[in-house]
């Protein structure tokens, strides 16, 4: 542990980019966590706004001011965490480090390993590949030991956690195997999302009266996730898969729902597929593998770091379909960096991630 031990000092937190969905869900998440202590929040255009003027929700929870990157106290930190554009975590990586604070990204800085993939979807140079080849991909139900040594953690993307959670039990280990559950050369993940995905900009898309009442697709041709959620699959499967990802846009502010279709192997028709992913997910702490016939809804996870999985088999047929929800602002973003941060620190994996979804 960098500066502190469980059980005593608390972690010194500094987030860069506190202004966005991502940054005050943070602040959310952190002013609660028994284990953490905010002492820097970034805005360069804000700087000297106190934090609850502009999130009123946190009025009583936040005495913090926004304050520029230039005059914030990142480096007395333990952790940094990255909520802003891709590009501002790996120009500033190589100084946090040095000076023995860990990073968590939730942007794509360190999401990929393939930098030519990541220049391609990002339209920029990878600025620091070293940096990049120590990180590791913070989805924690897969990578929970290597994330408990690291020192950088690229935190997934929201729509590659639905996919690669409902999609692991049938995929691990299973390259060349004699007994593949599924077709791993024609997966399909349906996606839809709230508007809080898209950041929190001004764009016409996402204007009120453009969003409301209205439901679409987009990034049908090529969409930033799709190499994350392959690369990843493949880590997962140990060799290629083929994939359809088609994500859309949906009339609500937070939420995220995936319907995920693989095509069983005829070798395994006889396998319990709910028991396999019952098996697979018993001991974690935010997956909730649903009774069989369910159809969970993005409101029973609004606000909470967890994420419910249905599995369907339409008729008993060669057909798998595999229901994802949560909230992609929480496990599907924040939450899932505090469940990181948490890992890093040796706390328990729930600390300050108790929210019980809110409904209606």
């Amino acid at each position: 542990m960098s500066k502190t031990e469980a059980g005593s000092a608390k972690i010194k937190v500094g987030i860069v980019g506190g202004t966005g969905y991502t940054g005050v869900e943070l602040l959310r998440l952190l002013s609660q966590h028994p284990n953490a202590e905010l002492v820097a929040i970034t805005s360069r255009k804000e700087d000297g706004m106190p934090v609850a003027d502009m999130f009123s929700n946190l009025r009583g929870k936040v005495d913090l001011a926004f304050s520029s990157p230039d005059k914030a106290p990142l480096t007395e930190c333990d952790v940094v965490f990255f909520a802003t554009p891709h590009g501002v975590a790996m120009a500033q990586a190589q100084e946090l480090l040095a000076a023995g604070v860990r990073i968590i990204d939730l942007a794509a800085d360190f999401r990929l390993q393939d930098t030519a993939s990541f220049e391609k979807w990002y339209k920029m140079p990878h600025a620091c590949p070293d940096v990049l080849r120590e990180s590791v991909y913070g989805l924690v139900e897969l990578n929970r030991e290597k994330i408990r040594g690291a020192r950088v953690v690229g935190n997934p993307g929201c729509y590659p956690t639905t996919v690669l959670l409902g999609l692991a039990p049938l995929l691990e280990g299973r390259a060349g195997s004699s007994s593949p559950l599924v077709d791993a050369g024609t997966l399909i993940a349906d996606c839809k999302s709230g508007v809080t995905g898209a950041g929190r900009k001004a764009e016409l898309h996402i204007l009120f009266s453009e969003a409301s009442d209205n439901f679409k697709a987009y990034g049908v041709s090529g969409h930033r996730h799709h190499p994350e959620i392959v690369e990843h699959l493949q880590t997962l499967h140990g060799g290629p898969v083929g994939l359809t990802f088609v994500p859309h846009l949906t009339p609500m502010v937070r939420g995220m729902h995936s319907t995920i279709y693989a095509r069983i192997d005829p070798k395994a028709r006889e396998v319990d597929f709910q028991k396999l992913f019952e098996q697979r997910y018993a001991n974690e702490p935010f997956v909730d593998v649903m009774p069989a016939g369910s159809t969970p809804e993005t409101r029973s996870v609004r606000a909470s770091n967890m994420i419910r999985i249905a599995v369907h088999r339409p008729g008993n047929g060669d057909q798998l379909v595999v229901l994802v929800v949560q909230d992609n602002l929480v496990k599907g973003a924040s939450g899932q960096a505090v469940q990181n941060m948490n890992l890093m620190f040796g706390l328990p994996e729930d600390a300050g991630l108790g929210q019980v979804a809110v409904l209606p």
